[in-house]
């Protein structure tokens, strides 16, 4: 397949681009770079003759209808996204302009594009969005694919919004899509202001490690290459207007991964006392939903697909890749925001 991947130097983007180029497929990679995107994260393909880049904001139709007519591709792989939560409470409106006007300008070239092809059968629109848009849930229960949209964030909302324009897309004009909304992402290349590298780096550094709250939320972890796996096998043979739920099976409390990553480093950079002294409990993140959990029986069942990673096995990689890939993280610290408080609303 020739796969248009937008956000492709983006954490989980780049874990699709580079399994989708090892598998064979031919990927455009088509991202903005902004502040989270990182070309080394697809480093590896760069001169694959599989690859090729697009640096475009998909917020611009005329570079969408160019990049459309001169690949032609058999997907579009939807990614880009402003994806961050506590940045989302600070500054909502470029979560807006990103995540709706820019989901809707794809969409339009995309049924421009489509349109004008004569409809190619196996053409598909995949939209990948995120569990947060079914809101919260207690102490028991799981979101399935029927759940009712309920986001208690600006980030949210706006993936929200997203999902309901992809939605509409088909329904009206019969666009061809598919959308899957998946549970907390972890792995190699992420970002580091998000908790998983926020806990490594700030333990590596003897900085204090911060939790929100009593560290009591609960989220269902997918290690991200497990993750890129389920989205390969959704845009190739899941079925055209329905939605996927892909979650890891590997429910946490935040406070008990912050001390499996403490362990972790215990083990592998021993300091002169466990660096579980490093946590401190801080102010709670406004409208913070308590637990997400996702029942992915329907993949599991109709695709065949199941996580593959144990979240212990999955923190333990990432650990390690954090600790081989020093120069990567470091040229990211420097950038906006990354090590500062965001988000507490005022």
């Amino acid at each position: 397949m020739k796969l248009l991947v937008t956000g492709g130097a983006g954490f989980i983007g780049s874990a699709v681009v580079r399994l989708a180029v090892a598998r064979g497929h031919v990927v455009v990679n088509v991202d903005a770079l902004t502040y989270a995107a990182c070309l080394d994260n697809v480093a590896e393909v760069a001169q694959s003759p599989l690859y090729a880049f697009e640096h475009a904001d998909i917020r611009d139709r005329e570079a969408m209808d160019r990049i459309l007519a001169a690949h032609a591709p058999d997907a579009i792989m939807h990614l880009a996204a402003e994806s961050h939560v506590d940045r989302s409470i600070d500054g909502p409106g470029t979560f807006i302009d990103t995540n709706v006007t820019g989901t809707y300008t794809l969409l339009e070239a995309a049924r421009a594009w489509w349109t004008k092809a004569g409809k190619p059968e196996g053409f598909r629109f995949h939209h990948i969005s995120t569990d947060e848009v079914f809101g919260t849930l207690g102490e028991t229960g799981l979101f399935t694919e029927e759940t009712p949209y309920a986001p208690n964030s600006p980030y949210s909302a706006s993936k929200a919004a997203s999902d309901h324009l992809v939605r509409a897309w088909h329904e009206t004009y019969g666009l061809p899509t598919v959308l899957t909304n998946c549970s907390n992402n972890y792995g190699p290349f992420h970002f580091p202001e998000k908790l998983i590298p926020v806990v490594i780096l700030n333990a590596l550094a003897g900085r204090p490690i911060p939790v929100y709250g009593k560290g009591e939320n609960v989220r269902d972890w997918l290690y991200v290459e497990d993750h890129a796996d389920a989205l390969l096998l959704v845009v190739e043979k899941g079925e055209i207007g329905r939605s996927y739920n892909i979650g890891g099976n590997n429910e946490r409390r935040n406070i008990d991964l912050v001390r499996t990553i403490c362990a972790l480093l215990d083990e592998r950079r021993p300091d002169a006392a466990p660096h579980d002294r490093l946590i401190t409990f801080v102010e709670d993140r406004p409208g913070h939903d308590l637990r997400y959990a996702i029942d992915a029986s329907r993949i599991r069942d109709e695709l065949g697909w199941s996580p593959s990673v144990t979240v212990e096995e999955g923190l333990a990689r990432t650990v390690d890749w954090y600790l081989a890939n020093e120069d990567w993280w470091r040229a990211l610290q420097a950038r906006k925001g990354v090590g500062q408080r965001l988000g507490k609303a005022g």
